[in-house]
């Protein structure tokens, strides 16, 4: 025939040298995994979806004082820390900076208020209320 079937370059081949790799052929990257499916809490549950903002546990206890009497005196609900209110117990010093952390920022959070406080404070998704004590969250 006057056809030659020729695969690869049809240029010799010197001693010693391999011959060109083959095409190889470009695929697009594979499609991404579909979404997760939303899950919704069972009957009975009384979890939000949400974020609050509590005491860091690291931080030193001075720091997180000044920083609960910032937030007392800018907003924050802390008659509820008070003896006998809802939050009062536990009676220790991160349980009621988280209380006031929360309300100070879930009030002020809308006009720029922050979850900071100097490092004292940090964002949580899990709702930190517990018994009779409810944080605020909007």
């Amino acid at each position: 025939p006057p056809y030659k079937d020729v695969v690869g370059s049809s240029a010799p081949v010197a001693d010693g040298v391999p011959p060109p790799p083959p095409p190889y052929c470009v695929y697009p990257p594979p499609p991404p995994p579909p979404p997760s499916p939303v899950v919704f809490p069972g009957p009975g549950t009384t979890t939000h979806p949400g974020v609050w903002c509590v005491a860091n546990p690291t931080v030193a206890s001075a720091v997180a004082q000044t920083a609960m009497d910032y937030a007392c005196g800018s907003g924050a609900d802390c008659d509820m820390l008070a003896p006998g209110a809802p939050c009062f117990l536990p009676d220790t010093l991160m349980a009621h900076a988280s209380y006031a952390f929360n309300s100070y920022w879930q009030r002020t959070k809308v006009a720029g208020g922050t979850c900071d406080f100097a490092g004292a404070a940090m964002l949580i998704t899990k709702d930190p209320s517990y018994d009779g004590c409810r944080y605020m969250y909007m």
